[in-house]
């Protein structure tokens, strides 16, 4: 889908973008919201919620995550996180087509939230794709008690 070059931020520098999968569009949304809000607003990390189907029910659509992914790509690579289930199934094969989503697009192993707070927050530092994935993968690590 992508060429790989992708869009710049108004600072010239590529940014990794964010993809969050959920079966509700309304959960997606909100995380989407909240880790921007707890990145201090992360106006420089473009962040696309893919939650439901296009009809507005519940479920994962296909469409919806490659949309969302183009609209992201800023040619840094794309972290994709999934709530659970058929959302992680649907990126696995969109992956395995090599040309639904853009180039440098990849599905993170990661807490939904927590992971998407990390990642958000990594990627606006301006780090790389590994950086990214590795800080959201690190939240599985976060201690509550």
């Amino acid at each position: 889908m992508s060429d790989g070059g992708g869009e710049t931020d108004e600072k010239g520098a590529k940014t990794v973008g964010i993809v969050l999968v959920s079966h509700s569009a309304g959960v997606a949304a909100a995380v989407a919201e909240l880790a921007k809000a707890l990145a201090g607003g992360a106006a420089s990390v473009p962040v696309a919620a893919a939650g439901g189907t296009e009809d507005g029910g519940m479920g994962t659509s296909a469409g919806l995550i490659c949309a969302a992914a183009g609209s992201v790509d800023r040619g840094a690579g794309v972290a994709v996180l999934a709530d659970l289930g058929s959302a992680v199934l649907t990126v696995k094969a969109l992956l395995a087509e090599e040309d639904e989503l853009p180039d440098g697009t990849r599905l993170v192993d990661a807490p939904f939230v927590e992971g998407a707070v990390a990642a958000v927050v990594t990627a606006a530092t301006g780090a790389g794709l590994d950086a990214v994935e590795a800080a959201a993968m690190e939240a599985y690590t976060y201690r509550k008690v």
